[in-house]
C-alpha cells in the first residue's frame, strides 16, 4: 500500500504541473497536442490513449485502416510491467486531452482515479477492462503450496478530504481488502468482449466510420474464436491437465477457460523474485508426484526458481518452458510485427508442449 500512496502523491504532483502547463497553453493560444506511436501530431485526428499492448493491439485492429486517421498511446511502451508504472507529467497530459482511454482497473491502476479528475476533456470516454468484464473477473487466489505474501494494509484515511459515513466507510474497507487479478487479457473469451467494447467507444466518436469498425471487430473476433478452438482442442486431447510454475502466476485467466489446474510459486501480482524452501520442496515433490515433463515460467525472468525445482526432482530432466503474459512488450515489439494473436498463438504452441 505503500507504494499505491507513493503514486497518489506523484498524481497529485503532476495534475498540479499539468493545470500549470494547460494555463500557460491557454493564455498563448496554444492547444496541448499528443504523439501517437508512429510520432505523428495532429489535433484533428481521435486520441486514443492505452495503458498496456494487448489494449493498444485491439483498438488498433478495430480502427483497421482507419489508424492512420488516430493519434494512439501506448503508455507501459519501454517493457515497465503494469504493477511497477508509474506515469510521467507527459503521461497525465495524454489521458487528460484523450478522446478515449482504456486502462485495466486493477489495484496496480490506483493513479488513474486522480489522473482522471484534472482531465481537461470532460467528454473522454473511458474504458475499465475489470468493468467490462464485470462478475467474471476473478478474486486473486492463493494455491497449495504457493507462497503467500505479507500485505500491510493502510487503512489511515487522514488525507481524504470527505466524510463518510461509517457505513459507507465499513464497506470503503471491506472492499480494499479484495484483489481482483488484473491479467485478464490473457483469455481470449475476454477478448473478444473487450474488444466488442472498443468498438462501440469508437463508433460513438466517429459514427461515419462506424460500419467499418463493426466489420473490422467482427473480422477480429472471429479469429479470436478460432484460435480459442484451437486451445480447446489441444487441452481436450491431452491427458496431462496442470501446469506448474517456477515463477510468478498471472495465467488463472486462460488455465480456468481450458479447465486446466494448477500450481506455482507466487500470485501474479506478486514482487517476490526468491522461494522459500518450503515452497520449492512442494513444487519439486509436485513435479514427481504428476509426472510432469515441464516447469513454467513466464518472460521476463531469470527461471532461477524453476531451475531448483528441477534440480530438486527425482528425474531432473524436465524442461523449462515460458509463457508469455505481455506484460513486457515494448514498442520496439510491436514495431517488428508483435501481436496480440501472435503472443498466444505462440503460447498455444508452449502450452501444447508441456501438456504432452
Amino acid at each position: 500500500m505503500e507504494d499505491i500512496n507513493l503514486k497518489k502523491i506523484l498524481i497529485y504532483i503532476l495534475s498540479a504541473a499539468l493545470i500549470a502547463g494547460c494555463f500557460s497553453a491557454c493564455s498563448s493560444g496554444e492547444k496541448p497536442g499528443v504523439t501517437n506511436v508512429s510520432g505523428n501530431t495532429s489535433s484533428q485526428k481521435i486520441k486514443i490513449v492505452t495503458t498496456i499492448f494487448p489494449e493498444y493491439d485491439w483498438v488498433m485492429n478495430v480502427l483497421g485502416s482507419n489508424s492512420q486517421n488516430a493519434e494512439i498511446t501506448m503508455l507501459l511502451d519501454n517493457g515497465v510491467d503494469l504493477h511497477s508504472y508509474q506515469p510521467t507529467v507527459d503521461d497525465i497530459l495524454k489521458i487528460s486531452t484523450c478522446d478515449l482511454f482504456i486502462y485495466v482497473g486493477g489495484e496496480s491502476d490506483e493513479w488513474v482515479d486522480d489522473a482522471l479528475s484534472g482531465a481537461m476533456n470532460k467528454n473522454m470516454i473511458v474504458l475499465n477492462l475489470l468493468d467490462i468484464l464485470g462478475e467474471s473477473v476473478k478474486e486473486e487466489e492463493v494455491v497449495e503450496g504457493m507462497q503467500e505474501e505479507e500485505h500491510v494494509h493502510d487503512h489511515d484515511h487522514e488525507d481524504d478530504d470527505h466524510d463518510h459515513e461509517d457505513a459507507d466507510h465499513e464497506d470503503h474497507d471491506h472492499d480494499e481488502e479484495i484483489e481482483y487479478d488484473e491479467h485478464v487479457w490473457l483469455s481470449l473469451r475476454n477478448a473478444e468482449k473487450i474488444v466488442n467494447s472498443i468498438r462501440d467507444s469508437l463508433a460513438k466518436l466517429d459514427t461515419e466510420n462506424a460500419d467499418k469498425y463493426k466489420d473490422n471487430a467482427k473480422s477480429y473476433t472471429d479469429k479470436l474464436k478460432e484460435l480459442d478452438m484451437k486451445y480447446q482442442d489441444i487441452v481436450s486431447n491431452s491427458s496431462v491437465k496442470t501446469l506448474l510454475f517456477g515463477d510468478r502466476f498471472p495465467f488463472r485467466y486462460l488455465t480456468d477457460d481450458y479447465g486446466l489446474t494448477y500450481y506455482a510459486a507466487f500470485v501474479g501480482c506478486s514482487a517476490e523474485t526468491e522461494a522459500s524452501f518450503e515452497t520449492i520442496t512442494f513444487l519439486s515433490g509436485k513435479v514427481d508426484e504428476l509426472s510432469l515433463n515441464s516447469i513454467m515460467t513466464i518472460e521476463g525472468t531469470d527461471h532461477r526458481i524453476a531451475e531448483t525445482i528441477k534440480s530438486n526432482t527425482a528425474s531432473k530432466d524436465q524442461k523449462i518452458l515460458t509463457l508469455d503474459s505481455m506484460q513486457s512488450t515494448t514498442l520496439n515489439d510491436v514495431n517488428n510485427g508483435t501481436t496480440y494473436l501472435s503472443v498466444m498463438e505462440k503460447n498455444l504452441e508452449v502450452l501444447k508442449e508441456a501438456l504432452k
